[in-house]
């Protein structure tokens, strides 16, 4: 939506770099489409902006970020950007940050192998170092960085702070799908606790948590001190359960949920997708993803996106272009509602 395109470059005098510090020292140079579009136009968009922002003007929305918008520098900056310019419209936002191909160069220039087992990362002590160092470290502080940089607020967080994210080790099913041939991933932590008050006074601060996906055992149990990494998808959705967020978006490398004819199925239920993955039109890879789009929906979340995060500006968009029913542009990804 060109309107919701230019709340973010009309907000902001430089545009913020992750990957560099050196853009704050040039303005932006994108076009404004505010001023560009028809009166209809612009009257039309302003409306449909107006209205998404009335109702969702002080809930909370929890944003996984990870693929492509993160690795591409000029993605990341449209990110951040995005971050600030819905913090300053009234929401309430929470980042939750994959970062699997840093971590996957760092185990790489360490020497330190792992592998997969049903899309989860085995981790071992070791490539559960390497990935808190990674995710806690210098990804989420560019992160953070890089929202304040776009003029927002934001502050760094692992799930280790204030025992932010509370895991027990969590088992891979194996072949048979039985108990009994489940797989040791590892320290791969299941979140069974979130600590809900640190992320409401942030959010209640007028603060963006933004939180790696590395996590600690539960309070008062033998495993307290284990450190566990976090599927960040799996983080997201049960982050914003707890929170009993107005909606959760997943950004993606891909359009969306596809039919058998590769078209955008632009809106699902639960049961839709139950009945897509018998049917097998949702196969491989898609299945998790829409897992994590429905426990969260189930949790309480009013709509999880799965949105392509590819798309310049992905969040305004799909955030601010759907008006009053919240279900999104309809272009930029599948909604899944209840």
């Amino acid at each position: 939506m060109l309107l919701a395109a230019s709340l973010a470059s009309t907000s902001h005098a430089f545009a913020p770099s992750i990957s560099s510090s050196s853009s704050l020292h040039k303005k932006s140079s994108t076009p404004t489409t505010l001023f560009s579009t028809t009166d209809g136009d612009f009257a039309s968009n302003a409306i449909t902006i107006s209205s998404s922002i009335s109702s969702l003007s002080g809930q909370t929305i929890v944003v996984k970020y990870g693929g492509n918008a993160m690795t591409t520098p000029e993605l990341a900056t449209l990110f951040c950007q995005d971050i600030a310019t819905l913090q300053k419209l009234g929401l309430r936002i929470v980042v939750v940050h994959g970062g699997g191909p840093m971590i996957n160069a760092m185990l790489e220039k360490v020497g330190v192998e792992s592998r997969f087992e049903g899309g989860m990362r085995v981790s071992t002590e070791e490539v559960v170092d390497v990935a808190a160092m990674v995710l806690s470290g210098t990804v989420n502080k560019n992160i953070s960085s890089g929202i304040s940089m776009a003029g927002g607020r934001a502050l760094g967080l692992s799930g280790r702070d204030d025992a932010l994210l509370q895991c027990e080790k969590l088992w891979g099913k194996g072949s048979g799908g039985e108990d009994g041939d489940r797989v040791d991933l590892g320290n791969v932590g299941q979140v069974k606790v979130v600590n809900t008050d640190l992320i409401n006074q942030l959010l209640d601060a007028g603060i963006t948590p933004v939180i790696a996906p590395i996590g600690m055992g539960c309070k008062g149990q033998d495993d307290e001190s284990i450190v566990y990494n976090i599927n960040a998808d799996v983080a997201a959705g049960r982050i914003a359960g707890e929170l009993k967020a107005a909606r959760v978006l997943f950004l993606t490398d891909i359009a969306g949920v596809l039919d058998k004819e590769m078209k955008l199925l632009k809106s699902l239920s639960c049961d839709d997708i139950d009945a897509l993955i018998e049917d097998e039109t949702i196969t491989g890879g898609m299945i998790p993803k829409v897992t994590y789009a429905t426990d969260a929906v189930k949790l309480g979340v009013q709509g999880a996106f799965i949105t392509d995060g590819r798309v310049p500006h992905a969040l305004l968009n799909e955030i601010l272009a759907g008006g009053e029913d919240g279900l999104g542009s309809g272009e930029g990804g599948t909604v899944v509602t209840l």
